[in-house]
C-alpha cells in the first residue's frame, strides 16, 4: 500500500468527485476522499469504502486539513511518502438549495481554497481545480467560447458567490501557483451529464429519466428553447487526469461542443424508456441558465483528449444505471 501514490480529492463524494475517486483507484493509487456531505451523500462512494486503497474521511475543507494527525490514513504513511496529486472539487452545486448553500459556497471557494493550497504546498504536490464554465459571464445564445474569452461578470449577481467564487479561485490558484512556484492544472467544466447526478435536485436531466421510468411528467425548468452543451461524465473524468498528467498550467475548457434543446433530450430519454410520460415547462431556477459553448482546441492540441461517447450512447448508460441503481441514488432533500 504503501509503495502506492497518495492522491487527495476534495469533494470526493459528489457526482463528479465520486467517479473520479472511483477511476483513480482503478489506477492504482492511494484514494484519500473528503467531503462534508453538503450537495452529495455517502451513497455516492459506499462501494469505495472496501477497498484497502481508499479512504473517506468527513470533513469540511474550510477547517484546517491536517492529514498526518488522521488515524485512518496511517497505512499510507503519508509522512515518508506524502502526497502527489490534489484534486479540488469541493464546492456545493445544488439547484434546489442553492440559496441555503450561499455561506458554504463562500466558505468553499475562499477559506476552504486556500486550505486546500497549503495542502499542496505544504507537500510540494500537483493541485487541480474543478473551475466552471460560469466564470466566462454573460454570453449570447450558443456562444463558443476560448480560454481567451472575457465576458462580462456581474459581481452582485445571485449566484455571484458561486459565478465570481470560480473566478477569484482561478486568480488565487494562478498567484500560489507563481508565489510557490506550484505545478497546478484548472479545468473549466461545462455542463455535464451521467450517473450519480442528485434526483430532486432540478439538474432536469437525472429527474428526466427516474420520471420516465415511473411515467410521471418530465419537467423543464425554461422554455422549448432552452439550450446546452452536455458532455457525458467519464469524458470529462478522463479528461481531467489527462489535464494533470500533463505539463499545461493554463485554464483548459472541459465539455463538449455539441449543443441540443433540452426539449429533445427530454423527448429522447421518453423514447429510450418507453415510457407514457408527457413533457411540462415550469418557470426556470437561479441556478439552471443557458451557457456558453466551449471551444475545446486548447485541450484536443495540447494533451489530446475530446469527448468519444454520443448523447444517445450516454443517455442509455445513465438510463440503465438508474433503472439498476434507483434505490442507491441520492435525493436533494430541503435544507
Amino acid at each position: 500500500m504503501s509503495k502506492r501514490k497518495n492522491v487527495v480529492v476534495l469533494g470526493g463524494a459528489g457526482f463528479l468527485g465520486s467517479l473520479l475517486c472511483e477511476r483513480l483507484t482503478q489506477k492504482d493509487l492511494n484514494v484519500i476522499c473528503f467531503d462534508n456531505f453538503a450537495s452529495s451523500d455517502e451513497k455516492n462512494i459506499n462501494h469505495l469504502l472496501r477497498l484497502p486503497n481508499f479512504k473517506f474521511i468527513k470533513h469540511d475543507i474550510a477547517e484546517d486539513i491536517e492529514l498526518e494527525k488522521i488515524k485512518d490514513l496511517e497505512v499510507f504513511n503519508i509522512p515518508v511518502f506524502g502526497i502527489s496529486e490534489i484534486y479540488n472539487l469541493a464546492c456545493p452545486t445544488s439547484v434546489k438549495n442553492f440559496d441555503k448553500l450561499i455561506m458554504k459556497t463562500i466558505s468553499a471557494n475562499t477559506v476552504g481554497l486556500v486550505n486546500s493550497l497549503e495542502l499542496a504546498v505544504k507537500y510540494k504536490t500537483k493541485y487541480m481545480l474543478f473551475s466552471s464554465s460560469v466564470v466566462y459571464g454573460e454570453t449570447k445564445k450558443g456562444e463558443v467560447v476560448n480560454e481567451d474569452f472575457r465576458g462580462p461578470l456581474d459581481m452582485m449577481d445571485e449566484r455571484a458567490c458561486y459565478d465570481a467564487g470560480k473566478f477569484y479561485s482561478e486568480s488565487v490558484v494562478e498567484c500560489y501557483r507563481k508565489e510557490h512556484k506550484l505545478d497546478t492544472k484548472i479545468v473549466r467544466v461545462f455542463r455535464t451529464y451521467g450517473p450519480k447526478m442528485l434526483l430532486q435536485d432540478g439538474q432536469m436531466i437525472p429527474d428526466f429519466i427516474v420520471n420516465a421510468l415511473e411515467n410521471k411528467d418530465l419537467v423543464i425548468f425554461g422554455d422549448e428553447k432552452f439550450e446546452t452543451s452536455l458532455c457525458y461524465v467519464t469524458d470529462v473524468i478522463e479528461g481531467a487526469i489527462k489535464a494533470m498528467e500533463s505539463s499545461n498550467n493554463e485554464p483548459l475548457n472541459l465539455g463538449s461542443q455539441e449543443v441540443y434543446k433540452i426539449f429533445d433530450v427530454a423527448k429522447k430519454i421518453v423514447e429510450l424508456t418507453d415510457s407514457s410520460s408527457q413533457i411540462v415547462l415550469e418557470e426556470s431556477k437561479l441556478f439552471m441558465r443557458e451557457l456558453a459553448v466551449p471551444d475545446i482546441t486548447k485541450i484536443k492540441e495540447e494533451i489530446g483528449w475530446f469527448p468519444i461517447v454520443s448523447l444517445e450512447d450516454g443517455l442509455k448508460k445513465t438510463i440503465d444505471f438508474t433503472r439498476a441503481h434507483k434505490d442507491l441514488l441520492t435525493f436533494s432533500e430541503d435544507i
